[in-house]
């Protein structure tokens, strides 16, 4: 749902900073790659310590870097696969560094382990939403379905985590992580069924 509301602000606001890199050398699969790394060292390193919201700062730092790669290989007009498929396995080790170190950290010095066990469990179910859709694609029908996409969960995560790093009290995150799994499980069935719609009338 964000990805298409706020994609098109998104890719006006970032377009002259992807020329600008372009112009000095920069490849979007350097951009990649480097927008993953600090997305994880935000998520590993920073949230471990208990900087939830100076972590949340540097990794927004980060974030973006998943759309400015996509506008640099529209304006090389790169149409090989191999990008997307970079693209598509960094941020499983994106989501995965986010996730564990929210989870890292109320294990050990947040001394939560309600939030330890939700942010664990949207994880796998976050996971599962992103397989189900790289599979269904790989067998030619199309999951692009559900509430919970990549974009809706990493904003509500990274949302609630720096306002409970702001003194917020930690029930919002906990709310939040509660909803983000009820959210997987809906994006999870919504495109389970949307593939059993597509593939019923080929097997008939």
């Amino acid at each position: 749902m964000l990805n298409k509301y706020a994609r098109g602000f998104f890719t006006a606001v970032f377009t002259p900073l992807a020329s600008w890199l372009l112009r000095r050398g920069i490849t979007p699969d350097m951009v990649t790659i480097a927008g993953t790394l600090g997305v994880m060292i935000g998520g590993l390193v920073f949230y471990p310590l208990g900087q939830l919201f100076w972590g949340t700062l540097f990794i927004t730092a980060f974030i973006f870097s998943d759309v400015i790669d996509g506008i640099m290989a529209r304006q090389q007009a790169r149409t090989g696969k191999w990008g997307g498929f970079l693209d598509s396995t960094l941020d499983r080790f994106a989501d995965g560094a986010l996730f564990a170190g929210v989870s890292i950290w109320f294990f050990t010095g947040g001394s939560n382990d309600a939030i330890g066990i939700a942010a664990i469990i949207a994880l796998v179910l976050g996971m599962l939403v992103s397989y189900i859709r790289a599979k269904a694609e790989s067998l030619g029908f199309n999951a692009n379905v559900g509430i919970a996409e990549r974009a809706e969960r990493l904003v509500s995560l990274l949302v609630a985590t720096g306002l409970v790093g702001l003194g917020v009290p930690e029930i919002l995150l906990l709310v939040v992580l509660v909803l983000l799994c009820a959210a997987s499980c809906v994006t999870i069935a919504q495109r389970m069924l949307a593939v059993r719609r597509q593939a019923l009338p080929k097997a008939g």
